[in-house]
């Protein structure tokens, strides 16, 4: 029985984000190569907009990127009918991939030592 931890994303990859009218595309790159298999398992497209509750309205598709360890999540419907549109700044792109630092993710203990920690404020 392998033991977990569960940690906040941050501590497993970094985000990088953009938008196109209401689409936002946000990548998710682990920080270890070692973690990408995590974030494959753990991180489906149907987990993103779920967290992201209903700031997403359209489909979220997943690409994943193996050469370069991260996972492409393109979300239609996601900026209110685009950035020039909206008067709800909180939905851009930046801010949904911010907020997805935030999810669980569950890592075996053996991978433990490969996470960032988290510097204090």
């Amino acid at each position: 029985m392998t033991t977990t931890q569960t940690v906040r994303l941050e501590r497993v990859a970094h985000t990088r984000s953009g938008d196109k009218g209401n689409t936002s595309n946000i990548a998710v790159f682990a920080y270890e190569p070692a973690l990408y298999p995590l974030l494959r398992e753990q991180l489906t497209a149907a987990r993103f907009k779920a967290f992201h509750r209903e700031a997403i309205k359209g489909e979220v598709l997943r690409y994943e990127v193996e050469n370069i360890h991260a996972l492409n999540f393109v979300a239609h419907g996601a900026l209110g009918g685009g950035v020039s549109r909206s008067l709800a700044l909180d939905n851009y792109g930046k801010a949904l991939s911010a907020a997805i630092l935030g999810f669980e993710i569950e890592v075996p203990e053996a991978l433990v030592p490969l996470l960032r920690i988290r510097q204090p404020a």
